[in-house]
């Protein structure tokens, strides 16, 4: 979904100096990350990458289905690089039930596949995934190592989604044992232990954690006044009960939600300014030209800062898409 760029484009836009629409997919085989299922589908380190392994086989598959994993894995090994379309196109895998939906069955192997760590990305094809086979790393299996990997994931999404409501600590938690099943009951052991674990503290009937060593008041953390166009995927907004809490007022990401019920729009992204969140925006390119539609949950901000903030997130904005 490009609106008006994939999510993950827009997300390093605001981290990576001088980062433009594409980089990520560009530079990505030359980068030390991997494409791969943690909290969500996205892009980790390779050292992280490394601690989810092996994922097993999904636990819906019945052994019709491993018989054609491995099928598809052996195509894999023999034909180097492979995209969905050349596993559809050599097997009559058809379509099952997912989600509401026909879901073609060599995606969901290769997809399976992927998370049991047998294939990795190795690129993209003007957004096409592009798998090759590869080995399952080596892994101590001891009780002791298996509980320091479960440890070092959670500790990667905390660091990552921090500073977190308790409850979503937990929810956090169940996206990770879903990510990394096989340590599924080494994670729920780490969750157990957060309170002496994470730095946390009580406010406003909440308890709040965030890793320990890091300050909030430190000058890394000091507010700014630019303004902030932020994908509704974003760590900044993706826990909307967080967002809740610290801004008052609730975001809906309603890209799948008829045209004639959206209030927000279809791909409305947050817009912060400083510490407030003010509204929404929707952006498009429209005759390569950047089009913008602002909404506002209160008053829309009279001062000549905004004015001038908005101004730089646009061109900004211009500058990361090329136009």
């Amino acid at each position: 979904m490009r609106a008006p760029a994939r999510a993950q484009d827009l997300i390093l836009a605001h981290r990576v100096e001088a980062y433009r629409a594409g980089d990520l997919e560009r530079r990505y085989p030359r980068l030390a990350v991997e494409e791969a299922f943690f909290v969500n589908y996205g892009f980790l380190p390779r050292r992280t990458v490394g601690l989810l392994y092996p994922g097993g086989a999904p636990r819906s598959w019945n052994a019709r289905m491993r018989a054609r994993a491995e099928e598809v894995l052996a195509f894999v090994r023999q034909r180097g690089h492979i995209r969905p379309g050349d596993v559809k196109a050599h097997f009559d895998h058809g379509h099952i039930k997912r989600w509401g939906s026909a879901l073609n069955v060599g995606n969901h192997l290769l997809e399976g596949l992927h998370q049991w760590g047998l294939v990795r990305v190795a690129r993209r094809e003007t957004g096409t995934r592009v798998y090759e086979a590869c080995d399952l790393p080596v892994q101590d299996d001891g009780p002791e190592a298996r509980g320091a990997r479960a440890g070092r994931l959670l500790d990667v999404a905390v660091g990552l989604y921090a500073p977190l409501p308790a409850a979503s600590l937990v929810y956090l938690g169940a996206l990770l044992r879903s990510g990394a099943r096989s340590l599924a009951l080494e994670i729920r052991r780490v969750q157990e232990s957060a309170r002496s674990r994470y730095a946390h503290a009580e406010a406003g009937g909440t308890t709040w954690f965030w890793p320990k060593g890091e300050n909030p008041a430190a000058d890394a953390h000091r507010v700014d006044r630019r303004l902030r166009f932020l994908t509704p995927f974003d760590p900044v907004v993706w826990d909307r009960r967080r967002f809740r809490l610290l801004w008052g007022w609730e975001y809906k990401f309603e890209a799948y939600v008829a045209a004639h019920r959206r209030r927000m729009g279809h791909y409305a992204m947050p817009m912060l300014w400083g510490e407030r969140m003010l509204g929404w925006a929707n952006l498009k390119v429209v005759d390569g030209r950047l089009r913008h539609e602002l909404g506002f949950v209160g008053a829309r901000p009279r001062e000549r800062d905004f004015r001038r903030a908005l101004e730089q997130a646009l061109e900004q904005m211009r500058e990361f898409l090329g136009l």
